[in-house]
Parts: structure tokens; sequence; C-alpha cells
């Protein structure tokens, strides 16, 4: 499984530059693997990711704005969804991964489960 974390590289909003930033130095931090994908350099990254984001999760009026997150092809969320996944020490729930041994998540699931 492969997280695509879509961005723009030349963002002109200082909001989603540091966005982008937050999701991608989370996941470097915490060695998930992932791809990024530069809506702005590429045309067909940028298309896939508007077809691909779920009709409501799109916003009233206009596309949806990076970052985007996909498990694979299957859509996990924006930034607003990961940040509250973080906040609630759900962040490899939300990705659809597997939280590892030993991680704050893991622990959470253990005590629900118990």
């Amino acid at each position: 499984m492969v997280i695509r974390v879509y961005i723009a590289s030349s963002s002109g909003s200082t909001a989603i530059k540091k966005k982008q930033q937050d999701v991608l130095g989370f996941l470097e931090a915490n060695k998930i693997g992932f791809e990024e994908k530069d809506i702005a350099a590429n045309e067909e990254n940028r298309k896939w990711m508007r077809e691909n984001v779920p009709e409501n999760s799109r916003p009233a009026t206009g596309y949806p704005l990076p970052p985007q997150i996909f498990n694979e092809s299957q859509y996990r969320g924006d930034y607003d969804a990961f940040f509250e996944a973080r906040e609630n020490n759900a962040v490899y729930a939300f990705l659809g991964l597997a939280a590892p041994p030993g991680s704050k998540e893991a622990e959470v699931q253990a005590k629900q489960q118990a």
C-alpha cells in the first residue's frame, strides 16, 4: 500500500504550503512511506486528484485544494481530516495502515479492544 499525498509545489498560498509541509513532515518523522504527487507541475496528477476526491469531500465552489491524501487510489482525506486523526492518535487508521507495535495509536487500540 502506498500513501499518495497530492501537493502543489508552486502554491502562492502560505497556508497551503504550511499544511502540505505539516503532512509530509509527519509522515517522514514517523517513517511512513509515501509518494508526493505534484499537481502544479503535472497536469495528469491534478486531473486524477480532482476526479478522485469524493463529491461529499469537495468544497461547495471550486476545486479541492492540496494536500489531499490517498492510500493507493482510495481517498483518505484532506488536511483537516489528517489533523483531526493526528490529534486523536489515529493517523494509521486514517491512512488505512496498521499501527506499529509500541506506538500511541497501537496502545489506544489495545485498550479499546480490552
